[in-house]
């Protein structure tokens, strides 16, 4: 069953996409040769996929096999791809500043995405703490590949596994999750979160309903969780374009290749505010334009 998405262009699904997985060999957001997103999404049985196309600069197609599915598929779709934000404060603000608006020109059309869920965010945020970007990536994805099995999709033509519910982290053995590159600390701060959320005592809802600074104080009361994390959470989860990871190393060399020397970051979020958070994703993407990680603008058939 097929359902279409109405969205406010400019829009770019490959570019959020990007955004959303940070490198191709993501085993959970996959992008098929045809630029078809696959993505499985929970449901009461079991993890069944959804495959997104954008039709048009202002149109987005999704994709299940169960009828059932399709409101769940649309809803993550909505979530997780950005699909009801506005950048345009952000690319106004953008313009405005030498350094960054040919970058933020090049990548118009790329809206914040969020993961799916709160614990996908956290273990996200938790795997990448200082550590490289390839580094963290090869490390989540070893998890993934040990706790989640892969799902047949159509035609066989893509692998995709559904990212591990905390039930599934919980029941892991650390050994397995050692194997895969884990920390003893990183373990233990998962497990924590991963309790936090089963009791309770972590609920994503009250989160939502905090401003900003109380939502990254209430995630830096669990162990394991600073200031840094929280921020990735807030901004990778939670959508919250107000907050911007600092101290990341990362961020500061992607700032240093742009300005060829150290900005003025404090000056460059405060003419941002409140969308600095999407500048967070510029300099990621602006790694994976260094790389030749992008694709070339889609033509939509023209």
């Amino acid at each position: 069953m097929q359902r279409a998405i109405a969205l406010v262009p400019p829009y770019r699904l490959d570019l959020t996409v990007s955004v959303l997985r940070r490198f191709s060999t993501s085993v959970v957001d996959v992008v098929a040769a045809d630029g078809t997103y696959v993505r499985a999404h929970a449901t009461p049985q079991g993890p069944r996929l959804a495959y997104v196309r954008q039709i048009a600069p202002g149109a987005l197609t999704v994709h299940v096999d169960e009828p059932d599915d399709v409101e769940r598929a649309v809803a993550i779709v909505r979530r997780t791809l950005g699909v009801d934000r506005n950048a345009a404060h952000f690319t106004a603000a953008a313009a405005t500043i030498p350094w960054l608006a040919g970058l933020a020109e090049r990548m118009r059309g790329v809206r914040s995405p969020r993961y799916a869920t709160l614990w996908e965010a956290c273990v996200n945020a938790i795997v990448f703490q200082q550590v490289s970007l390839a580094a963290a990536s090869a490390i989540l994805g070893r998890v993934i590949v040990a706790l989640s099995p892969a799902l047949p999709t159509h035609g066989g033509v893509v692998i995709v596994r559904a990212f591990p519910e905390p039930a599934a982290f919980s029941d892991a053995r650390d050994e397995i999750l050692r194997a895969a590159g884990l920390s003893v600390a990183k373990i233990a701060t998962l497990r924590r979160v991963a309790l936090a959320l089963d009791d309770g005592s972590l609920v994503e809802a009250t989160l939502e309903s905090l401003p900003s600074p109380q939502a990254a104080a209430r995630l830096c009361e669990i162990k394991g969780i600073g200031p840094w994390t929280a921020a990735v959470v807030l901004l990778r989860g939670l959508g919250r374009l107000d907050v911007f990871p600092q101290n990341d190393s990362g961020v500061a060399r992607g700032l240093r290749a742009l300005t060829g020397e150290a900005a003025d970051v404090a000056d460059t979020l405060a003419r941002l505010a409140p969308e600095q958070g999407m500048l967070y994703y510029h300099l990621l993407l602006a790694r994976l334009e260094a790389r030749g990680d992008l694709q070339p603008p889609p033509g939509y058939g023209e």
